[in-house]
């Protein structure tokens, strides 16, 4: 007898870096929670999809990668509460995470599936392309 996989009862993934959900923050920016939401895609990705909220910062990848820390803000250099990391599917703002990480900053987290996930599972007013 074959018993089927069920998907909503795997086990959490394990990887070299920390990250939530979508679902996840959608229950953060429903909250007074401080934090930081860092959306790392290119502004042109901004017209098509982007979360509303008073709490999201927008450094491209491509200035981070131009300019290193000095394209964050003050907010995140502080390391005083979380940074969420986001992108379109989740890649770039891995690559970020696990950078930030590499250049010491604590609580810097990724968003798994990007805002595309996001837009999917929790709040699809956001936008997808």
């Amino acid at each position: 007898m074959r018993v089927p996989y069920k998907t909503e009862h795997a086990p959490p993934r394990k990887t070299m870096y920390p990250e939530i959900t979508a679902a996840e923050l959608g229950e953060k920016l429903k909250s007074d929670e401080e934090f930081i939401l860092l959306d790392v895609r290119e502004l042109s990705e901004l017209e098509s999809a982007r979360i509303e909220d008073s709490r999201l910062q927008v450094t491209p990848m491509s200035r981070l990668a131009s300019q290193g820390p000095a394209a964050l803000s003050e907010a995140v250099h502080a390391q005083e509460i979380p940074v969420y990391v986001i992108c379109h599917h989740g890649s770039r703002s891995v690559q970020v995470t696990m950078w930030l990480a590499q250049q010491g900053y604590k609580n810097v987290v990724n968003v798994r599936g990007g805002i595309d996930e996001y837009a999917r599972k929790v709040d699809s007013s956001v936008g997808f392309y």
